[in-house]
Formats: C-alpha cells, structure tokens, sequence
C-alpha cells in the first residue's frame, strides 16, 4: 500500500482526468457548437427578410410624402427593380439591393394621398431558390409590415 504523500500516489493521481473535468469540457464544446449552428443561418432568406424590410420603410415614406403633398403615389415592378410614379425620380431608391430578389410582374400598390388606403399585399421572392418568400401588407389603416407568407406560395 502506497503512503498518502509518496510521489507515486501523486503520479497514479494525476494520470488522468476526473468524470467532472471531462463533463465541463463536453459541456463548453456543445455551447460552442450550438452557437456556430446558429450562426449559419439561412443567408438568402435572411437577405430577402432585409429587403422586406427596406421596401416597407420605402414604402411608407412614400405613402406620407403622397399624403403631405396630396398627389397620387403607385408603387409598381419595373425591369430594373421598381419606382414610385407620382414622386421625382430622385425622391426614393428604385432598385434592389440584392439581384436575387423579385416580385410578380405587374405589382402594384397605390400609396395615397388619401389617410386610409384599400388593404394591399405583396410578396416578395428569391429567384434561385424556390420557395423562400416574404409577404408585405397593409389593412389600409395600419403601416405596411412583414407578414407571414405560407411556405412555398405563389406571388
């Protein structure tokens, strides 16, 4: 039997890891992993939420600037992105920013001038990856929103 103090306890000792170090270390990989998943998104929808959410602020700038000058805006799908027919062309943004972006040929909204607008809708696309939609609305009362597009659903 080896005394308490002798150098051979304290080599057999230190041999290994105890159960509890090795569950620490487990523990700090798993977080470290969770986190990295998390981290890598799905990119393309992540872009078209984005764009969502600039054209509802565009959109919403251009339904007061229509309001504040009581001229009529539509907003519309051009080739080249989208404008604002009613407002200067130097008035808003008229294009995306990601080219993967797209919206159905024909859409269009009208903006005002009146404080209550008919309830509109649109939905916007990913041109290479089918499926990855986002829906923009208004009731008419309330300001355009993102809202919930059903998976796979047709613009």
């Amino acid at each position: 039997m080896l005394a308490a103090g002798s150098p051979e306890r304290r080599l057999r000792r230190s041999a290994g890891f105890t159960l509890l170090e090795l569950l620490v270390v487990v523990a700090i990989v798993a977080l470290a992993s969770t986190g990295v998943a998390l981290a890598f998104r799905d990119g393309s929808q992540v872009q078209l939420e984005r764009e969502a959410e600039r054209l509802v602020a565009l959109l919403e700038a251009a339904r007061a600037k229509s309001q504040t000058s009581g001229v009529p805006v539509q907003w519309r799908v051009t080739e080249a992105g989208f404008e604002f027919s009613g407002l200067p062309a130097a008035a808003l943004p008229r294009h995306w920013l990601d080219p993967d972006t797209a919206v159905a040929p024909g859409a269009s909204l009208l903006l005002g001038p009146e404080p209550i607008i008919g309830a509109q809708s649109l939905t916007l696309v990913s041109r290479s990856q089918v499926g990855k939609t986002v829906r923009i609305a208004s009731d008419g009362l309330r300001p355009f929103a993102l809202s919930a597009a059903l998976p796979g659903a047709q613009p």
